[in-house]
């Protein structure tokens, strides 16, 4: 019964620590860690017939992002303003656009350049 107890015991020991580290984990990801920080996604989607583009924008900081602009490129430029801490929003670009490359620029030093990613094709859906 001892050795059983032992066992036990470092199993649940086991558990908590990765509990611990784990949550450590996603907490770091949920709680903002910055004062001024933007997550910007650019993803192209390639079909058959047409290509179409959507650009990911999020305040990750702990402040408002003021003076935010988005250059699409092209010499396609969109004033977007203010995003208030935890504010994302998801915008496609212009019309007749090369979708090669999204700046995203603010005040308080927030310059984010990216070129556009495509999602893997999956058998089955649509485009691949």
């Amino acid at each position: 019964m001892n050795q059983y107890m032992v066992v036990v015991g470092v199993a649940v020991g086991a558990i908590a620590v990765m509990a611990v580290v784990f949550g450590m984990d996603v907490m770091r990801m949920s709680v903002s860690v910055q004062d001024y920080d933007i997550f910007v996604d650019p993803i192209i989607d390639k079909q058959n017939l047409f290509v179409t583009g959507r650009i990911t924008v999020q305040n990750t900081g702990h402040l408002p992002l003021t003076g935010l602009r988005v250059n699409f490129g092209d010499g396609d430029v969109l004033a977007l303003g203010t995003l208030d801490p935890g504010e994302k929003i998801i915008l496609s670009p212009p019309p007749d656009n090369s979708m090669s490359f999204v700046q995203v620029s603010g005040d308080n030093g927030i310059f984010v350049s990216k070129a556009y990613r495509e999602l893997p094709k999956m058998v089955g859906m649509m485009g691949s």
